[in-house]
């Protein structure tokens, strides 16, 4: 694997890490968000990720043929989990039986997903500054 291969690998990464970074935080941003654009309570979102294609002009090639690697967000969707019901009589929103619908955001679910992300971004971060390092001591012997 060639040194610019792998840092475009660990930039895929932290691109993709960034992503689910950001639904994350408009996830808990809309946490207690009861009326959104459709009508109804927000709706959680998630990040899908997949394997960044290989089948690039460059790639195709190539003599060894192998995929570039990678990752990518692919799309973003809606999960249908069903809305949280709580009665509040009082509230503005509340139905006639007086439960009121909030998103299907688990704060404490957010959390961990932004833990696990940010470990998943430092990690991508570390192999980028590591090859960024291989490539330095490489022309330091080259020269």
């Amino acid at each position: 694997m060639d040194l610019f291969r792998a840092l475009d690998v660990s930039a895929s990464g932290l691109t993709a890490q960034r992503s689910r970074m950001e639904v994350i935080a408009e996830n808990l941003a809309n946490s207690e968000t009861t009326v959104s654009a459709n009508g109804g309570p927000y709706r959680r979102r998630a990040v899908v990720l997949e394997a960044a294609d290989g089948r690039t002009f460059p790639s195709m090639l190539r003599r060894d043929g192998l995929p570039d690697g990678g990752v990518q967000a692919a799309r973003t969707v809606e999960l249908t989990d069903p809305p949280r019901k709580l009665f509040l009589p009082g509230h503005p929103q509340a139905g006639v039986d007086g439960y009121v619908s909030f998103p299907n955001v688990n704060p404490l679910t957010e959390m961990v997903d932004m833990l696990a992300t940010t470990r998943a971004y430092e990690a991508n971060a570390t192999a980028f500054q590591a090859t960024k390092q291989m490539g330095s001591k490489l022309l330091e012997i080259l020269r």
